[in-house]
C-alpha cells in the first residue's frame, strides 16, 4: 500500500483550512446587521488609554470623549464590510452626528492610507493594535458600533455595518439618549424596541 506524498499532505491541509477560512468570510458578509443587546448595555464603556490614530505620541480617554452623544464605530482598513460601511459614515459626519473612531488590528500606515484615501468620517480614532479594548468591548468583528451616552454608559450594540437599513432606529437611539428626561431604563428600551 503506497504512503500518500507527505509534500501533497503539506499543500492540501492549509488550501483546504484557507477555503474554509474564506468560506466563513463570505458567509458573514451575506449576513444583516444586528442591533444586539450584549452584556455592554446599560453598562459604561470600559476604561481605555489608547494612542490617537494621528498623533500616536498622543493618548486618548474616556475623558476625551464628545460631551453629545456619539457612535463608537470598530473598523479596520483590512475589513470588506467596513469599506462598504464608509461612505455612509462619511454621510453621518457630513450630518454632524459624531463618530470615535477604534482602529482594530491594524497597520498605523495602512490605516491613515485608508482614511487619506477615503476621507475621515471620525471625531478621531484612536489605534487599538493589540485588540484589547476591543475584546473589552465584546467585539465579534469588524465592523460593530456602540451607542454610548455622555455618561459613559453603552445604550446601543451594533453588529455589523450601518447603513440605511438600520440607521432609523440608530437615530431614534442616539435621539432618546440626548433626551435628559428619560432615565437609564427608558433610553435602553427606546434603543431596543424593535429587538425581537
Amino acid at each position: 500500500m503506497a504512503k500518500p506524498n507527505k509534500r501533497l499532505m503539506l499543500f492540501i491541509i492549509p488550501l483546504i483550512i484557507f477555503m474554509i477560512l474564506v468560506v466563513m468570510f463570505f458567509m458573514r458578509l451575506g449576513k444583516p446587521t444586528e442591533i444586539n443587546t450584549s452584556r455592554l448595555v446599560g453598562n459604561p464603556l470600559p476604561n481605555l488609554s489608547l494612542p490617537l490614530l494621528s498623533d500616536t505620541t498622543r493618548t486618548i480617554t474616556k475623558a476625551d470623549f464628545p460631551d453629545t452623544p456619539f457612535i463608537l464605530n470598530v473598523w479596520g482598513s483590512w475589513c470588506l464590510t467596513c469599506h462598504a460601511e464608509h461612505p455612509f459614515l462619511l454621510k453621518l459626519h457630513e450630518q454632524g452626528v459624531p463618530i470615535i473612531g477604534v482602529n482594530y488590528k491594524d497597520e498605523l500606515s495602512e490605516a491613515l492610507a485608508y482614511l487619506n484615501k477615503n476621507q475621515d468620517p471620525f471625531v478621531y480614532s484612536v489605534q487599538d493594535v493589540t485588540g484589547d479594548f476591543a475584546l473589552d468591548l465584546g467585539l465579534m468583528g469588524a465592523p460593530e458600533s456602540y451607542v454610548v451616552g455622555t455618561n459613559g454608559i453603552v445604550y446601543q450594540h451594533i453588529i455589523g455595518e450601518i447603513g440605511e437599513k438600520n440607521w432609523a432606529g440608530i437615530q431614534h437611539c442616539l435621539t432618546a439618549v440626548a433626551d435628559d428626561g428619560l432615565s437609564d431604563a427608558k433610553k435602553i428600551k427606546a434603543c431596543h424596541k424593535d429587538d425581537s
